[in-house]
């Protein structure tokens, strides 16, 4: 008997045929195989929003041998991924290749091991339709959002331009922050500092000034700091205070999409699409000397931050093992996932605990270890016992002043041996160990400090703390950050600056359009109860055509609306002013955003015609010809550097130049990787290199 499995990647095909062995053939689908069309609607919306569906071009030759395949097999069962995506993706291939939708063909696999094929295969059931119409349903929604108003757009804007649910909240949120940064006024305020210490000991401590005559201390000038300093300056330093306790901290739970993105953002630096695709590699399936192919962590995209108990067992005996009895909590943890998690699937946890990230680092790419090792600490971590600590809080007494002095010391490590998590910003200072204090010690005074400070204005987002607000605010779900923050940099509605993400001018005129004629689209509480509704299809408790039609009827008039409110009008988007000069006519030049990016322009247009790519120079020159080298942008808006001299001279590289000089060639240095990475020379014949 030939049974055919239908999975959506090539890689994942290949691990799971192990796992079968004889009698099975897996095969991909290579993701979608039919989509509604790109030239039109496709969406009869007078007819309940019935979708036309076409078998996608480009797949032809996929589409032809899974026809073959499946008419030449006893079975056919569909293990597409185990989320709304690969649920639709299953429906398809059911109706393409004329499955019986009420047979038990769907399987699906949390994982990619021995023990997670056989599950799913053992348990196999029917296309789960509440799953494929809410994919549906969102499909349609994104589809006439984007068909009816993006021409609106271009009418009012400029040709090639989109709009879209989410992507339109997400540059709504960006933009709405450059404005909170722009509008924001700097307050003054002053701090004091004491530098003390104990007659008992030369480590010297800091204090801050608490309060003032029983009241907290709100010092808005120099002279009132002033005028505080000169109260307690020759005063004498009582400990009035001293508060010990043990705390403890709890470890962070396993990840979920959205926090992988996150944490994988703050420590290494990686875009959410970069993440994603080491992720996706990691569950397909890798091959391990003695294990073959094998997927190393469960399904990646997920909400949950339920842990099976085979897993926590495993997890509790190899920190036994590794570290220590001391280190197993007295009963497994769990974690409560958020309230509107679909838990679907477990958290995103290594499929073998005891598969260390040495074990396998040699077996993978820098991105896939980089990424399993953050994924396995995480998760180990959040099974060990908390981390204990000793914390001390000291009241201090001068005069009418209040000071105070707080410090801590680990009493037992925990979790923190293995992982702690990152945070968006760096604490101001740390917490130091005090040297032994008593209540009423006379301390010596080293330094006494006034501070000027100002209020600092909000960050601007980052991809860490963007996806952060949007799973926070209900907006999008695991499968769509990553998509979202891909889509809207490269439609040129936000840009990055080193990490930060700042609105164009292109985004900031199209989302103040936006909010003066769409105001539900770019409202994001009506947005995440798009999603609310959305998930309700999902769970069969909503109706996916009334979700469409509750929605559609206020989006037509409010298009209506808006087509006559900018009836005749049209929007202009700034330059950016540059201190180029046209070298044709002497006018100045100006930043342009077009169909391709960004460009400069002349001034003088009509009557000259000169544009040119946007140059950023570096410090370094090229190791070959000694022309200058200069910044530039790959199609993925990736940074790469390269000989002004091109294409006489074909020069490039991705690691940055630097001001240094190699000591044995006297040519540029390059630095490679981050804090822990290198220096070296990109000279073929140098080949200095040297740690950072």
């Amino acid at each position: 008997m030939s049974q055919l499995v239908i999975v959506e990647s090539p890689a994942k095909a290949k691990t799971i045929q192990k796992y079968l062995g004889e009698g099975f053939e897996v095969i991909a689908s290579m993701g979608h195989i039919r989509d509604l069309p790109k030239s039109k609607l496709s969406v009869d919306i007078e007819n309940n929003f019935t979708p036309t569906y076409i078998e996608m071009k480009g797949k032809e030759d996929v589409i032809r041998d899974l026809k073959s395949r499946a008419k030449k097999s006893d079975r056919v069962w569909l293990a597409t991924d185990p989320d709304r995506e690969g649920e639709a993706i299953s429906w398809h291939l059911a109706q393409m290749l004329g499955l019986d939708i009420e047979e038990n063909n769907r399987v699906e696999f949390n994982e990619i091991t021995k023990t997670g094929v056989q599950s799913g295969m053992a348990n196999p059931h029917k296309i789960d339709l509440d799953l494929v119409n809410a994919q549906q349903a969102r499909r349609i929604l994104d589809r006439i959002v984007g068909y009816q108003l993006s021409p609106f757009l271009w009418r009012k804007i400029r040709r090639g331009l989109s709009a879209g649910r989410v992507q339109s909240v997400a540059v709504r949120l960006v933009v709405d922050r450059e404005n909170e940064i722009r509008a924001f006024v700097p307050q003054e305020y002053w701090s004091i500092d004491a530098k003390l210490s104990t007659k008992n000991s030369r480590k010297i401590f800091s204090a801050h000034l608490l309060e003032i005559d029983g009241k907290k201390a709100e010092l808005s000038n120099e002279a009132q700091t002033n005028e505080v300093l000169a109260s307690i300056e020759n005063a004498d330093f009582i400990v009035d205070k001293v508060k010990k306790r043990v705390t403890s901290r709890q470890p962070a739970p396993p990840f979920i999409t959205s926090t992988l993105q996150q944490e994988a953002s703050r420590r290494m630096g990686f875009q959410a699409r970069r993440t994603m695709k080491a992720a996706q590699e990691l569950y397909e399936g890798v091959e391990i000397p003695e294990l073959g192919a094998v997927g190393l962590i469960t399904y990646m995209r997920t909400d949950s931050l339920r842990i099976s108990d085979e897993a926590k067992s495993a997890a509790a005996a190899f920190i036994l093992e590794t570290y220590g009895k001391q280190y197993v909590p007295a009963s497994p943890r769990t974690f409560k996932s958020k309230k509107n998690a679909q838990d679907a699937h477990e958290a995103i946890r290594p499929t073998m605990p005891n598969l260390t990230p040495d074990k396998v680092k040699d077996s993978l790419t820098t991105d896939q270890y980089k990424l399993y090792k953050l994924i396995w600490e995480r998760f180990i971590a959040s099974q060990m016992a908390n981390c204990q600590l000793d914390t001390v809080s000291v009241d201090i007494a001068a005069n009418n002043c209040l000071f105070r002095a707080s410090g801590f010391s680990v009493k037992f490590d925990g979790f923190t041996k293995l992982y702690e998590e990152a945070k968006d910003t760096a604490a101001e200072e740390d917490n130091k160990e005090l040297p032994p204090i008593t209540e009423g010690d006379v301390l010596k005074v080293k330094s006494l400090d006034g501070n000027q400070h100002f209020t600092q204005p909000p960050s601007r987002y980052t991809e860490a703390t963007l996806i952060k607000t949007l799973e926070e605010n209900g907006i999008g779900r695991p499968s769509t950050y990553a998509p979202t923050i891909t889509t809207i940099l490269y439609r040129m509605y936000v840009e990055r600056d080193g990490k930060q993400l700042r609105p164009t001018s292109l985004g900031e005129v199209t989302t103040q359009l936006m909010k003066d004629q769409f105001k539900q689209i770019v409202d994001v509480k009506f947005t995440a109860g798009m999603e609310s509704d959305l998930d309700g299809v999902e769970q069969g408790e909503t109706d996916w055509v009334e979700s469409l039609r509750k929605f559609y009827v206020d989006f037509d008039k409010t298009l209506k609306a808006a087509e006559v409110a900018m009836d005749g009008k049209r929007l202009r988007v700034p330059d950016e002013e540059t201190d180029e000069v046209c070298e044709l006519c002497g006018k100045p030049m100006v930043i342009k955003i077009g169909r391709f990016g960004k460009f400069l322009a002349c001034t003088g247009f009509p009557d000259c015609h000169n544009t040119k790519k946007i140059v950023t120079p570096t410090k370094g020159f090229c190791p070959i010809c000694g022309k200058k080298i200069i910044q530039k942008k790959s199609k993925k808006g990736r940074n790469f550097y390269g000989c002004e001299g091109y294409p006489e001279c074909n020069f490039m590289t991705w690691y940055t130049p630097v001001e240094d000089r190699c000591p044995k060639c006297g040519n540029t240095l390059f630095k490679k990787g981050g804090k822990a990475g290198k220096l070296l020379c990109e000279k073929p014949e140098c080949g200095f290199e040297r740690p950072l």
